[in-house]
């Protein structure tokens, strides 16, 4: 840009010669040139201006537009995103089918040391070896004053522990908040529940993940913030489960049996009201996995789902059930039970000589091999299989635990005549307690299907008829003459019309064969048999009892009194009224005044 000078050299010069001030040239020149950058400061203050207005009417425009727009859309709740996977430490309890609690969460720290931050690292280890005594002294020194840069301690202390550590006064030691599962009836339900462990961890937080049973089944649900902790509810009962397991210990201790298992179910439902396999543990401590030996024998091992075993003469009601199902038999057909039942190589024996033939009826009460086989022999394999297959007997239980897979049944790689005759009776398939709830569950509500479950259920949960109500009931009637007069008499309990068949089967050898003294006694028992509510299975294994001076390992000496003892404890609690006749006055005349 050209400037104009001040002072130009002509007009000073003319200036002069007129006889004027020069110096008024320049002042007036100075007065030009300052109007002249005021009137282009205005013009750049008012173009400024202008871009703002513009700039804050768009804006405004935006906002309204904006604000029409969501006037105008259906309400949606906002969300929130956020980069990486944050750790969801909230776990939703576990409650029974009554909300009492099962499963919680209980408030706690973790201990862990940023080693660079210690100041006494000897002090430090020894005294947190006293404080744990699980903790090696020489082993936390060696952390402290190695190359790591942090370590965790424990993951759970208690307030005392933490106060003890906080006393120690190292910065180094810190503590993290975090939640643990927390189980506080102990070992009651406990192969139920399975347990919980940590998975991810963080200093401020710690994920909790299922390791077996109902925790581990159902970890989504339980983790889904989307629920809003809302509690998982179970069909067991709390205090039907307890009194269970309590009757269960003291039998298989009186019966000095190694294990024992029992599964109480609503014929109706399918709902599992109680489940205990024996022996048990305690959740908030759970054992190591066995890495050797039979995992039968660990205390995690369920029984009730997982323990499949040929579980002997309960069996036999399927299959008279089916022969009169069939029209092949009716409960008074005499069936010829002269034995032994011969077939190739193979003999079939009853327990006692039964005589030349048993009504269908007796054949249950009495138990004879001989009569049911004859019986299913009438059937035939495919037919037997089929029906065996509509009870649940041909794969494992639906029951919501991830340990239901693992109770395959056993069945016979050829389902031959042979096969035929012994799974009539119990042997040769082999399947867990919870099938067995089921299949009698099924067969006395009246015929319907019904699978095994967990849940809580609002109401009857019928699938397709398996048989027919009459047949229903005469299976019924023939369970409870097992109890009125045959090998269950000890199984009687008096208001509840306890109605049951008994099972003794041989144990298998792992080598083969069969042991001689070592048997798995079942006892599978209806109430009330006239109007069924309940099924209830107990298995004992290796039972073993002295009565009238010999050893007996049959059920009817073993498995049905503890049976009886659990109805008696636990019909009440499920708020069953003994059935009791009143007695009519005998010898008493009415009189009036």
């Amino acid at each position: 840009m050209i400037r104009t000078p001040l002072r130009p050299l002509a007009r000073i010069l003319k200036a002069r010669e007129q006889g004027q001030n020069p110096d008024a040239i320049e002042a007036e020149n100075i007065r030009l040139r300052h109007e002249d950058d005021r009137d282009r400061a205005r013009l750049r203050a008012e173009g400024r201006l202008l871009v703002m207005g513009i700039a804050f009417f768009a804006a405004f425009m935006v906002v309204g537009l904006r604000m029409g727009s969501l006037a105008g859309s259906v309400p949606e709740e906002p969300t929130a995103q956020a980069s990486g996977s944050p750790i969801i430490g909230q776990r939703a309890d576990i409650v029974d089918r009554n909300g009492r609690v099962l499963a919680t969460n209980l408030d706690t720290h973790s201990l862990y040391a940023q080693i660079p931050d210690m100041v006494d690292p000897a002090k430090s280890a020894r005294e947190l070896a006293a404080i744990f005594p699980e903790l090696e002294e020489d082993e936390l020194l060696e952390d402290f004053t190695g190359s790591r840069r942090f370590l965790w301690i424990r993951r759970e202390i208690s307030p005392e522990q933490m106060q003890a550590v906080h006393d120690i006064g190292d910065p180094g030691l810190l503590f993290g908040p975090r939640e643990m599962r927390l189980y506080p009836n102990g070992s009651v339900a406990a192969h139920i529940l399975g347990g919980a462990t940590y998975g991810r961890e963080g200093v401020n937080s710690a994920e909790v993940i299922g390791v077996a049973g109902v925790e581990k089944f159902f970890d989504d649900f339980l983790r889904d913030p989307a629920n809003e902790g809302a509690p998982l509810e179970l069909s067991i009962d709390l205090t039907v489960q307890a009194a269970s397991e309590r009757v269960l210990q003291g039998g298989m201790m009186l019966m000095s049996a190694k294990g024992a298992s029992s599964v109480l179910m609503d014929v109706h439902t399918g709902e599992i009201i109680s489940m205990v396999s024996l022996p048990d543990f305690d959740p908030n401590d759970r054992p190591r996995v066995l890495t050797e030996g039979d995992q039968s024998d660990s205390p995690l091992f369920n029984r009730a789902v997982q323990g499949v075993y040929e579980l002997g003469s309960v069996f036999k009601i399927f299959t008279v059930a089916q022969g009169i199902e069939l029209g092949l038999i009716n409960a008074n057909t005499m069936v010829d039970t002269q034995g032994p039942l011969q077939w190739g190589r193979f003999r079939i024996r009853d327990f006692h000589d039964y005589g030349a033939t048993l009504s269908a009826t007796d054949v249950i009460v009495k138990s004879s091999n001989i009569g049911t086989a004859r019986i299913a022999l009438m059937i035939g394999a495919a037919r037997q299989r089929e029906f065996l297959g509509s009870l649940g007997f041909l794969e494992h239980t639906p029951v919501e635990m991830v340990e239901a897979p693992t109770g395959d049944p056993l069945l016979p790689s050829n389902w031959s005549e042979i096969s035929t005759m012994t799974i009539s009776y119990g042997h040769g398939l082999s399947s867990s307690p919870v099938h067995l709830a089921a299949a009698y569950s099924s067969l006395l509500n009246g015929g319907y299907r019904v699978e095994p479950t967990l849940e809580r259920q609002t109401g009857p949960q019928h699938g397709d008829r398996v048989v027919s109500e009459t047949v229903s009931a005469t299976a019924r009637d023939m369970l409870r003459a097992v109890v009125d007069r045959g090998t269950a008499s000890f199984g009687d309990v008096e208001g509840y019309a306890v109605g049951g068949k008994t099972g003794t089967a041989d144990k298998p050898r792992p080598t083969g064969g069969y042991y001689d003294d070592r048997t798995i006694a079942t006892f599978a028992s209806v109430f009330p048999a006239n109007d069924p509510r309940y099924v209830l299975i107990v298995t004992l294994d290796e039972p073993s009892v002295e009565a009238l001076g010999e050893q007996r390992r049959t059920a009817g000496w073993t498995a049905v009194p503890v049976a009886a003892e659990m109805i008696r404890r636990v019909a009440p609690l499920l708020g069953m009224r003994p059935d009791v006749e009143t007695l009519t006055p005998t010898g008493v005349t009415l009189t009036s005044n």
